[in-house]
């Protein structure tokens, strides 16, 4: 038997939050954070211990029962992807992970692209990407886009990827050398399983119902929508769609301050017309945006809790722990991938 290393990075998005379930644009990167799993193909069971967590996986192939009653509660990931394989041999081996948990940074897709990939599964990056996204409905019940999943599976080192949901197309975006990403955690941890982002979804659904699609449209038809509520969130996301597009230009031409001020829009437009913003959120973006170096913050992720993702000058932010106590200073990683270890 041969063992393996499948490894799937996390991802931060730098502008186009809640644009990718409308067809939208979002300019996200994959990061040099991300989950690892060792092990090998064997037997009839699927057997994973966490270095996170004390709790082990044992379930039998091929998975049968309600995922959400499997315990611990991120075998659930792993065994809808084994479902959606459809695979028989099992899997021994061990979990690694240098993403937090309830951060927004994708630490539910990087572990079912990993574990696709330790499980056998041998396609295309958008295959994999999809069975991703049909894991996390699956696992959790969350009707989630394409956006965490593509972003790992076509990370490329040193670019962010400019993503049209409406053709699935992927473009990379050189970064600026004169550019650093950082991440500081808000210290509320989040969570879509519960929050208000099915509900932010079907805003979007049924604004679009009404003009159409969201990502085709200006500001001036949203005079079309009578209820204020969802103008906001159509609003934000036919903005969101024009400043992906503008940060996108912003990167090719190297201009730093104007990619900074797009993404303090961004957090605005999440704050007051998506409404998914918190107070301590939008406090860590003040400060950030008050400080030397600082291009521009925002909240990533879906909000509700997790992470700010700030562009800055190398070096401006010496410690990204000393704020809130986590931290991260990230590169742009390269796409989920499996190997062969070789003693």
């Amino acid at each position: 038997m041969t063992r393996l290393r499948a490894h799937a990075p996390g991802r931060v998005n730098l502008i186009g939050d809640h644009t990718d379930y409308a067809d939208g644009l979002a300019l996200p990167m994959a990061i040099d954070l991300g989950t690892t799993i060792i092990g090998e193909r064997t037997g009839t069971d699927l057997h994973l211990t966490s270095e996170q967590y004390v709790d082990t996986m044992r379930c039998a192939l091929p998975v049968a029962g309600p995922l959400d009653r499997l315990e611990p509660a991120w075998s659930r990931y792993i065994a809808a992807v084994a479902g959606d394989l459809g695979i028989t041999t099992g899997f021994t081996g061990r979990i690694t992970s240098t993403l937090p948990i309830g951060a927004g940074l994708s630490s539910s897709a990087s572990l079912e692209l990993a574990a696709a990939l330790a499980l056998g599964f041998a396609g295309e990056p958008l295959e994999l990407a999809r069975l991703g996204q049909r894991a996390e409905l699956a696992a959790v019940g969350v009707p989630c886009g394409l956006l965490d999943q593509l972003s790992a599976a076509f990370g490329r080192e040193g670019h962010a990827l400019r993503i049209d949901f409406a053709t699935t197309t992927i473009e990379p975006i050189p970064l600026p050398d004169d550019i650093e990403i950082i991440i500081i955690h808000s210290g509320v941890e989040r969570t879509l399983v519960g929050s208000a982002y099915a509900e932010r979804r079907e805003a979007c659904e049924r604004a679009a119902a009404v003009i159409g699609p969201l990502a085709e449209r200006t500001v001036a038809d949203l005079d079309r929508i009578e209820s204020p509520g969802l103008r906001r969130r159509a609003r934000h996301v036919i903005t969101e769609c024009a400043r992906v597009r503008a940060a996108a230009e912003a990167l090719r031409d190297d201009d730093a301050e104007a990619f900074g001020a797009l993404m303090v829009e961004s957090h605005v437009s999440l704050r007051d017309d998506f409404e998914v913003s918190l107070p301590a959120i939008d406090h860590l973006v003040d400060h950030l945006c008050a400080s030397p170096g600082v291009l521009g913050a925002r909240v990533t992720g879906a909000g509700f809790g997790g992470c700010v993702v700030a562009a800055t000058r190398p070096g401006a932010i010496a410690d990204p722990t000393a704020l809130t106590g986590r931290g991260w200073r990230v590169r742009a990683a390269g796409p989920a991938a499996v190997e062969p270890i070789r003693d």
